[in-house]
């Protein structure tokens, strides 16, 4: 016997959907930015060359997972093609997922704002 009260108990509207999907794309931004810069480290020789199938691997699966992920958050969100394209810029430019960090927050404060019951 479910409890009415709790908040999962139901389906999930779409809001919620979209604020789950923010907060996994902000994850999939985060680690793909932090293995670009490993694989940075490689050519800088900071790392040893013998990683680099392994890392180069790992950072190509992370890399088509925040596309995927971009993509979809970028329909579900209606942002404009600009701002995809600034999404997708960040991701081939050393420290940039930074940005793309700040302006997921802020759009993860709006979904909240509008979660919540006036």
């Amino acid at each position: 016997m479910t409890n009415p009260r709790r908040r999962d108990a139901g389906p999930k509207d779409a809001s919620t959907l979209g604020y789950e999907m923010l907060n996994i794309f902000r994850a999939a931004s985060v680690a793909e930015g932090l293995s670009f810069l490993v694989i940075l480290s490689v050519s800088l020789g900071l790392i040893s060359r013998d990683y680099v199938f392994m890392l180069g691997m790992t950072h190509g699966v992370l890399f088509l997972i925040y596309m995927v992920l971009s993509l979809w958050v970028s329909n579900s969100r209606d942002w404009s093609v600009v701002v995809w394209l600034l999404i997708f810029l960040a991701a081939v430019v050393p420290f940039a997922f930074v940005g793309v960090e700040i302006f997921l927050r802020r759009e993860e404060q709006k979904c909240e704002a509008l979660a919540e019951p006036a």
